[in-house]
């Protein structure tokens, strides 16, 4: 719901705004009976699902599609797989902060080895589920200067309420992830890389992203420590389709929920993904003030520039279930 946060920074009422319908997938906050949900359930339950009520709700076949952080590497599997099995499901792909090759993951590679992740599948395995606290603090130390010394100082030593901040709201709902999907996933992604090199077996399935073909959008934030802008770049050549890179400025959450009105930080862009590094890319990128979002609205009509009626929620075959952002989010864990 990081795309839906409030009125002033909602990406998904900007979207409806301009005219896009809009289906997001809410992913359940798992517990112990969940922690054998695999990687392939996540993808069938979730964007294989998600099509298949969007076409039962609209008629449409085909959809834009979009995945954030791990959801981009969901995405990024279900669309591989799609390719194998030649189903023709998807128009485009927008990839948010997302990894598909881990070569260059960054800090998140120190927790990250056969010992490490031995120890952390017998916690889960116990549990069912990896807690979201500890994968939250994982991520704040990451950046342990800005969510956790500065709090250390501000509100422990000099006694300061900390100020009300929606987006670290956010950051600190953490959510658990079920055993089996997580272990997947570290594996699969962080210690073996094997989406990019065409080693990732789902259902049986040899996944090739070089099979892939919809144009991509692979959006970047240069600040970001869980999916290093130089890892996106990286990543962007293994994909079969044309794919245009873009950098956003600030980080993984601010630099994605940056609405056009606020007028805030940059992003950039260039042509060339090949082999080439970030610092490259730079030299010869072309800046621009402000969100990103428009720019994502324009390559979005390049691909797809018919326009269809605003439709209402519920007023085709599927009833609504409630208003959004929908009661889930405020289940505690």
């Amino acid at each position: 719901y990081i795309l839906d946060l409030n009125r002033e920074k909602s990406f998904v009422q900007w979207c409806v705004n301009q005219g896009i319908t809009v289906f997001l997938i809410s992913w359940v906050n798992p517990d112990k009976k969940l922690g054998g949900k695999t990687f392939e359930d996540y993808m069938r339950e979730g964007p294989l699902t998600a099509m298949d009520v969007i076409e039962k709700a609209t008629g449409e076949m085909r959809v834009h599609t979009m995945g954030y952080c791990v959801g981009g590497t969901l995405l990024a599997t279900t669309l591989a797989w799609l390719a194998e099995k030649r189903q023709v499901r998807v128009t485009s792909a927008t990839f948010l902060a997302a990894q598909v090759d881990f070569t260059h993951a960054g800090d998140l590679l120190v927790f990250v080895d056969e010992s490490q992740i031995s120890n952390l599948e017998r916690d889960m395995n116990r549990a069912g589920v990896l807690e979201g606290s500890k994968m939250a603090m994982a991520f704040n130390m990451l950046r342990s200067n800005d969510l956790i010394w500065s709090y250390v100082v501000s509100n422990y030593l000099k006694g300061k309420e900390p100020a009300a901040f929606d987006l670290l709201h956010w950051n600190s709902d953490a959510t658990r992830m079920p055993a089996a999907n997580h272990s997947f996933y570290l594996r699969n992604c962080y210690l073996e890389n094997r989406l990019s090199t065409g080693t990732m077996a789902i259902d049986n399935t040899q996944l090739d992203l070089s099979k892939v073909k919809v144009p991509v959008y692979n959006l970047a934030t240069k600040e970001d420590h869980i999916a290093p802008a130089e890892s996106v770049l990286y990543g962007s050549q293994f994909f079969g389709g044309p794919v245009k890179y873009v950098l956003a400025g600030s980080g993984h959450i601010a630099g994605v929920v940056n609405p056009p009105e606020l007028g805030k930080y940059q992003y950039w862009t260039n042509d060339r993904i090949g082999d080439i590094t970030l610092a490259d890319w730079l030299k010869d990128a072309q800046e621009h003030k402000g969100s990103w979002w428009p720019d994502w609205r324009s390559w979005l009509e390049t691909i797809d520039a018919e326009q269809v009626p605003a439709r209402i929620p519920g007023s085709g075959p599927l009833e609504a279930i409630e208003d959004a952002p929908g009661s889930y989010v405020r289940v505690r864990a």
